[in-house]
């Protein structure tokens, strides 16, 4: 690959990045908000500004490795996170429902924006279909790992709104080990993990081709 497609490739990266996470983040915001919590709004989550929202490690260095791995043929599945938005429990109206919508609803608009940009896969070419094939894959990728249910990712969140009280109390107690939990998963498990996340990947790209038409 030659250095001008190696420039394009990084800096679309992480134009997409910061603009999936920033929208990512918000949609939290803005769900935690309609459901009576503005403590989100009051901590300057509703920015668009990347910076309220960047976890150095989980929006740029991890996806970035990923994306820089894959100029070289490895093949990753990139994938990565922000820093969540706080939310105050006590204030989501209802109850467990409320709070799972709050978790998801971030997944669910980077599961939009895939599907967008796998429409502009599908319609375009050249630069704009690599720039959508690209966005593509990073938003699928950030869905799909914020839905494991470690603490602080989403799939977490979700988790933590349907169980009991005594599972409750553990994951708030396992939160503080959370980002070395998923640190430890990648090192030693980052092979089965990679597979796990590329076929979900995959089936979720293939739900798309069905719901286009496209064989």
């Amino acid at each position: 690959m030659d250095m001008e497609n190696i420039l394009f490739t990084i800096i679309s990266a992480l134009v997409v990045i910061f603009f999936s996470m920033v929208l990512h983040e918000i949609a939290h915001g803005l769900v935690a908000y309609w459901l009576g919590d503005d403590t989100a709004k009051s901590s300057g989550r509703f920015s668009l500004n990347p910076l309220r929202h960047i976890d150095p490690f989980l929006t740029i260095i991890m996806p970035m490795l990923m994306v820089i791995g894959n100029l070289f043929g490895f093949g990753l599945p990139i994938f990565g996170g922000a820093k969540p938005v706080p939310v105050n429990t006590l204030r989501i109206k209802g109850g467990a429902l409320g709070l799972a919508l709050v978790a998801i609803a971030g997944p669910l608009t980077n599961f939009i924006l895939a599907f967008l940009f796998f429409v502009g896969v599908v319609f375009t070419s050249g630069h704009a279909q690599a720039f959508s094939m690209l966005a593509l894959q990073i938003n699928l990728g950030f869905m799909v790992f914020n839905l494991i249910p470690i603490p602080p990712l989403d799939g977490s969140r979700v988790l933590f709104a349907l169980a009991p009280d005594s599972i409750r109390k553990f994951m708030i107690y396992l939160e503080q080990y959370g980002l070395m939990l998923v640190f430890v998963m990648l090192i030693f498990f980052g092979g089965v993990f990679g597979t796990a996340m590329s076929t979900a990947i995959n089936a979720i790209i293939d739900l798309f081709s069905k719901i286009l038409m496209i064989q």
